[in-house]
């Protein structure tokens, strides 16, 4: 794992390069490498995982072409060998350099790992941009007068200069909790989305979807759906253990990484704990680690240190993320990076196996007439007015609001005039991936994958174990599992009468697991919010007070406001980068 820049036009220069990439170096600690050439430079930090030796340093080069690349290739040794020689090393850097040679943009559809790569092509003075099928590795661009650059973070690309904030970046946070791809804060700035490439020659630019899984259901029965499943994860998560380094697994009390540990041999497990035992998994995690005779270890976070976790979070995404649970990732990562490289996570499992509780609560039932009426004449802020709304939405705006975020009729009551968009569609990102031919349960399954997922999930683990220079591997992200969960009739996996998801799953895990961890209720990571700030609540005030003072808000909040959290790492973006 590691962190990539470049950029190509005028503005391409060594110094400027390597300032980027120094920016980058938490999520390289083990070297740095910078290739120029004709109006491009490209730069990197490594994160060594596979051939630890200075063979494998980047950016790398063949022929015309010049690579830098961040990621893992679990197929790797697969492709080698239908690849021709001779080799310098073992990477699979170089195995990604010589198949997009020979292949040119169809090899991408090759890989099984994840991936955000930059190729460039001295010849034909081109570049190619390419990320992940689900977005497990991110990838940030600026398209310049006469160039383009782009970078694995944000702050590498400001460099070059901040530009505008992005007004409508500051609403998608506040409906969203993050800022959903293409957007970033700033304007100029974008996200390549999941599953995509970016071309860039002579300045034009085309960004095309690679990856468009199927979603057609295939009739088969429990038994059989359970048996493809578990040779499947079988032979998923093993592969994800390739390394030269040592490799751990996260342990929670929950199904998907205890059932991500059970495939594996004997593995290094780690677990953080919390000091207030109802919010704790560390007892359910201990007994899953006896069962499968892990080699366990087990950190006990003390009191929240709220102000330490806002400071540090917004450093860490460099634009508002309202992820509170971020902070429980960043421990846990802090104290794993004390033994292990690389550690597998249970990332992907409520979104591939039907795991939340939208599955099964009938999302845009309520709706009715009263309910309509009643959500229209409550004030937007109040939290009656909060319930009513999201039992009154139907459809799309139903989902949005299973998410439990803001609607749009309270981030425009919260923010200024001049903040605002009038019939601004807050829906916009979620509306790419309406699919109004598919059945209710197969369609909350498919925005989950293309939406949330990426954008939310994914990049807070993403950059809260990059910032301790640990690569976190989320083996039930594999394409080939997700491509066949994806033909998988949603009701063989959820079971509406008991209120819960994952039916398939708990009954292929439970005799791998101990006695009774299957029925324990599902438990987050996220911090107390709620109760920190009823203890504080002149934080929250102040906060609000100087966001008004920016003309970012127009009203106040009261100490019970849902997106508290968000409200707070708001104003201490703005305090650092606004």
């Amino acid at each position: 794992m590691c962190g990539i820049v470049g950029i190509i036009g005028s503005r391409a220069s060594p110094e400027l390069a390597r300032a980027m990439a120094d920016r980058l170096r938490h999520r390289g600690p083990d070297g740095e490498g910078l290739w120029s050439g004709r109006g491009a430079v490209l730069g990197h930090r490594r994160l060594a995982i596979i051939d630890l030796s200075d063979n494998a340093r980047q950016p790398m080069l063949q022929g015309e072409y010049a690579l830098t690349y961040n990621g893992e290739l679990y197929n790797h040794e697969a492709l080698r060998a239908t690849l021709p020689g001779p080799w310098r090393s073992s990477s699979d850097t170089e195995v990604l350099l010589r198949l997009i040679a020979r292949d040119g943009i169809a090899g991408i559809n090759q890989l099984i790992g994840m991936f955000a790569f930059a190729l460039w092509n001295d010849r034909e003075r081109s570049l190619l941009l390419a990320r992940d099928r689900v977005g497990i590795k991110p990838l940030y661009y600026q398209i310049l007068p006469d160039g383009i650059a782009f970078a694995s973070e944000l702050k590498a690309l400001l460099l070059l200069g901040a530009p505008r904030i992005n007004h409508s970046a500051v609403r998608d946070f506040l409906f969203h909790g993050y800022i959903p791809a293409p957007k970033s804060m700033y304007h100029g700035i974008e996200k390549l989305p999941a599953g995509h490439t970016l071309i860039w020659q002579d300045g034009r630019v085309r960004v095309q979807r690679y990856w468009d899984p199927a979603t057609a259901i295939i009739a088969r029965d429990a038994d059989a759906t359970r048996e493809t499943l578990d040779e499947l994860l079988g032979r998923v998560i093993p592969e994800t253990t390739l390394a030269d380094v040592p490799v751990g697994v996260f342990l929670s009390g929950g199904v998907d990484s205890a059932l991500t540990a059970s495939y594996l041999k004997q593995p290094r497990t780690f677990t953080l704990g919390f000091e207030a035992r109802e919010r704790s998994e560390a007892a359910a995690a201990r007994a899953v680690a006896v069962h499968l005779h892990t080699r366990h270890t087990q950190m006990m976070a003390q009191a929240a240190d709220f102000e330490g976790a806002l400071a540090a979070i917004v450093q860490l995404f460099d634009e508002p993320f309202g992820d509170s649970a971020a902070w429980s990732n960043y421990l846990v990562a802090q104290f794993a990076r004390q033994q292990v490289t690389v550690a597998l996570s249970g990332e992907g499992g409520d979104e591939i196996f039907c795991g939340y509780p939208r599955y099964w609560s009938d999302v845009g039932a309520r709706s009715t007439w009263f309910n309509r009426t009643l959500a229209g004449l409550l004030p937007p802020l109040s939290r009656l007015g909060q319930s009513m709304r999201s039992r009154a939405y139907s459809g799309l705006p139903a989902f949005a609001a299973s998410l439990g975020g803001l609607n749009a009729m309270q981030v425009d009551a919260l923010l200024a005039s001049e903040w605002q968009e009038p019939g601004y569609d807050y829906l916009w990102f979620y509306r790419r991936f309406w699919r109004a031919d598919l059945t209710p349960l197969v369609q909350l399954r498919w925005l989950d994958l293309n939406t949330d997922l990426a954008e939310g999930l994914l990049t807070k683990v993403d950059r809260t174990s990059m910032a301790h220079s640990l690569e976190v591997r989320p083996p039930l992200l594999d394409h080939r599992l997700v491509e066949f969960m994806l033909s998988v009739d949603p009701g063989l996996l959820v079971d509406r009468q008991r209120h819960r998801g994952k039916v398939l799953v708990r009954e292929l895990a439970a005799p791998r697991l101990p006695s009774g961890h299957m029925d324990r209720a599902k438990s987050g990571f996220g911090l107390p919010v709620r109760a920190w700030i009823r203890r504080h609540p002149q934080i929250l005030n102040d906060a609000v007070c100087r966001l008004r003072e920016r003309g970012v808000l127009r009203r106040g909040v009261g100490t019970d406001f849902r997106r508290a959290w968000s409200l707070l790492v708001l104003d201490r973006w703005f305090t650092a980068f606004g």
